[in-house]
């Protein structure tokens, strides 16, 4: 498998590409994470992945997008160089960019310009990718698209509220392979599209197609219009972490998951510390479904000092933590809330309805499922997740036996779960 993809990806991308890749993610990424690991030690936190949200607007109107996407917000390009050359002096060098949709900003591609030492990766639904654009993206070659596909050409239509969102988005996504970019694919997973995508025939064909990676994340209900009917059952959480480590072993292209580590053990990277988000206005929020901020990126202390001292950031680290190794606003909406409540932190949407969105969630299960463990079969992403993404200690006094997270949430959420999260076969998981 391994053999084969580096073999492939040497064949069918640009050298300046690969070497970018090679360099500063690679190495240097790796550095940023050992400078994480040695603040872990001294008690500072400050990630060594940031994901940026650079523009609200969007060109599609997706299912359960969290996002104020008719909004016109956007992080202007000097708070951005600020940002980013800030990040830098203290180690960080990879940064994701997204949305709204990125390439909606008429300054994306002059930042990467500006940071052609640091990495960047582009969640995009690609259709503002032209040749012209991917040409620039090649020249500069220290970005890598990751296009989104929710679906094929009905089920695209459906989750994304337009029309040939398929056909258009696939057009984008040729531009880069041709122009010999590293290019990856995301996918949601969710009800409408895992028998579609989360199969060996579509990643055979993204492998056919020329693409190097794909991202397979699972749907998350949170937002104005939540559709948690698209929501997975514990069992299909399961089927998903299966089918990823199952593929990894045998297929040749990098598969991505950001949710558990090499054990198979669940883990949040917002509760490890290893990622923070920062939104269309600036505002420095735990991840990109909370929604709620007490800092933002223009404060005169500048981000590293910001996040580094930040108590609203480290309340959400440490109670997550306690909580749960899964997602703690699907599974404790009401800890959300209290720490919320507690920093006195602003709603950061344009809707202003974050906290009404809040209340109106039933917990459901998330990545967490006690039993259902699945470890990394091939050595690569074992040793890699092992040393440079793991939970980095965060749960070490966490309180995650399962008999007690059972009979915790038995007692305090037992009619929700019930609700929310009724197997295939009609039984009630409680992790």
């Amino acid at each position: 498998m391994l053999p084969t993809l580096v073999i492939r990806t040497l064949r069918t991308a640009d050298k300046r590409c690969i070497a970018k890749f090679a360099w500063n993610f690679g190495v240097k990424g790796m550095l940023s994470v050992e400078q994480f690991k040695r603040r872990i030690k001294r008690g500072e936190y400050f990630p060594p992945f940031l994901y940026l949200s650079i523009i609200n607007s969007c060109n599609l109107r997706c299912q359960g997008c969290w996002v104020d996407v008719e909004e016109k917000d956007a992080i202007d390009l000097d708070t951005l160089n600020r940002t980013i050359t800030d990040a830098k002096r203290h180690g960080n060098v990879f940064f994701g960019i997204l949305g709204g949709e990125p390439f909606m900003h008429p300054e994306l591609l002059d930042l990467l310009a500006a940071h052609r030492d640091c990495y960047f990766q582009l969640f995009t639904n690609g259709q503002f990718i032209t040749e012209k654009v991917a040409a620039r993206l090649r020249e500069l070659g220290n970005a890598t698209p990751l296009v989104s596909i929710e679906g094929r050409e009905i089920t695209s239509d459906q989750r994304r509220g337009k029309k040939d969102v398929f056909d258009k988005t696939m057009r984008g996504l040729e531009h880069c392979l041709r122009a010999r970019l590293l290019t990856g694919v995301a996918t949601s997973v969710c009800q409408s599209n895992m028998d579609e995508l989360l199969t060996e025939q579509w990643l055979r064909e993204l492998i056919q197609r020329g693409v190097h990676y794909v991202w397979y994340h699972t749907y998350r209900p949170v937002g104005p219009k939540m559709n948690p009917q698209l929501a997975l059952r514990p069992d299909q959480l399961v089927r998903v972490r299966k089918f990823v480590v199952e593929a990894r072993a045998k297929m040749p292209i990098a598969i991505i998951d950001a949710y558990y580590g090499h054990d198979g053990q669940a883990l949040c990277p917002m509760a490890t510390g290893v990622s923070h988000h920062v939104s269309p206005r600036g505002d420095i929020e735990p991840c990109p479904i909370i929604q709620f901020a007490v800092e933002n990126v223009r404060d005169s202390r500048g981000v590293f000092e910001t996040m580094r001292q930040s108590a609203y950031l480290r309340d959400f680290r440490e109670l997550s933590a306690r909580a749960t190794r899964g997602c703690v606003v699907l599974e404790r909406p009401d800890l959300v809330k209290e720490l919320v409540r507690k920093h006195g932190a602003r709603d950061t949407t344009a809707r202003g309805t974050a906290m009404e969105e809040l209340e109106t969630m039933q917990p459901r299960f998330s990545q967490w499922l006690p039993g259902e463990e699945v470890p990394e079969k091939h050595w690569l992403y074992r040793l890699a997740k092992r040393f440079w993404f793991s939970d980095f200690g965060a749960y070490r006094n966490g309180r995650h036996d399962a008999a007690s997270k059972a009979r915790e949430l038995k007692s305090k959420l037992a009619p929700a779960l019930v609700t929310a999260n009724t197997g295939a076969r009609g039984e009630v998981f409680v992790p």
